[in-house]
């Protein structure tokens, strides 16, 4: 794929997600009172209780996070993050003004709220899962998460499940505890989708496959010639009778997964066969290593300066953390007794 088409694939990613998130805001979460976290659900609060324009507002707030982000993070926050921030809003505007943010569902009893939690987290986590894939971000509280884990040992994904639960939190004591248990049922529906757009959208679904046999050579030809596939030949050693034995390891499209099953059995009724999921295959027979590697191709430069000052950009907090206390420590062992 060449840089142009690569280009205009992720603005579409970027646009088309975009225009689902801000649907799911102001057509299912927003209308129904569920604020999931994130600068949507401070604008969903600020909506209800202010009666604020949630579009304008989740911008108001997205611009000064982007900015902070830019000076902390440097080029990371580049122009595709400001797109996707930028037409979110845009989109929860329009969709907002065309359901009048009153949404698609009566809300005369709790399934319809239950219904706008599971297809709120649905559209909004595909559609972030896009801006994602496109290379882009939507902004909001991730940015305050991030700048929290750059300053202090928490991990980021603890960053950003204590900034979404102080929202979800507040919007229990504004909604009532009922929409907040609803906004955590959204928030994890959407947290799936995205590892789901991420991780399996846009490659062929293809399992691991682990075979133990006595017969392992003639299973090696069958994988070949059947299958028109390759795998490698690990040797091992059973622990429980101390034997070597030897292992096949092959990465297999899913439609020939039945087929393996059986050529394996007829050929070994004793043997021993482990399948996993492999979320992304790249490489000859799959995705293309270089439609994956042509981002970093043409990312941002390597870090300049001196090993030890580019190893120190690069630690992370908690590293940067432990070395603190371990270089006090080795300082005062080294003070002088009385």
């Amino acid at each position: 794929m060449t840089t142009a088409r690569r280009r205009v694939q992720e603005f579409l990613f970027i646009a088309i997600g975009s225009a689902m998130a801000g649907f799911a805001i102001a057509a299912f979460t927003m209308p129904a009172k569920i604020a999931s976290g994130g600068v949507n659900g401070i604008a969903t609060i600020l909506y209800h209780t202010f009666g604020f324009e949630p579009g304008l507002s989740m911008l108001c707030m997205n611009v000064p996070l982007f900015i902070a982000g830019l000076r902390i993070f440097g080029p990371a926050y580049g122009m595709k993050s400001l797109l996707g921030m930028v037409l979110l809003s845009l989109a929860v505007s329009v969709v907002g003004r065309i359901v009048g943010y009153e949404g698609i569902m009566p809300y005369t009893d709790s399934i319809d709220v239950m219904l706008s939690a599971l297809f709120g987290g649905l559209f909004l986590g595909a559609g972030i899962g896009l801006v994602m894939k496109g290379g882009a971000n939507t902004g909001g509280t991730d940015i305050v998460a991030q700048i929290v884990s750059r300053y202090t040992p928490l991990p980021l994904g603890t960053s950003i499940l204590l900034v979404d639960a102080l929202i979800i939190m507040t919007s229990a004591f504004i909604f009532g505890i009922e929409r907040a248990m609803f906004a955590i049922i959204t928030v994890y529906i959407s947290s799936q989708m995205v590892n789901y757009m991420i991780m399996v959208m846009g490659t062929k679904y293809a399992k691991t496959v682990f075979i133990f046999s006595d017969r392992l050579e003639v299973i090696k030809q069958l994988v070949i010639d059947e299958l028109r596939h390759g795998g490698t030949i690990f040797q091992g050693t059973g622990i429980y009778t101390g034997q070597e034995r030897r292992m096949l390891m092959a990465v297999i499209p899913n439609q020939q997964i039945s087929r393996l099953t059986v050529l394996v059995h007829e050929t070994d009724p004793k043997a021993f066969m482990i399948v996993q999921e492999a979320y992304k295959v790249l490489g000859e027979g799959f995705t293309p290593i270089a439609r994956e590697a042509v981002d970093h191709l043409s990312g941002p430069k390597k870090p300049t300066g001196t090993p030890s000052s580019v190893a120190a950009r690069q630690m992370t907090p908690l590293t940067r953390t432990r070395l603190s206390r371990t270089n006090r420590d080795r300082q005062g062992s080294k003070r002088p007794r009385a």
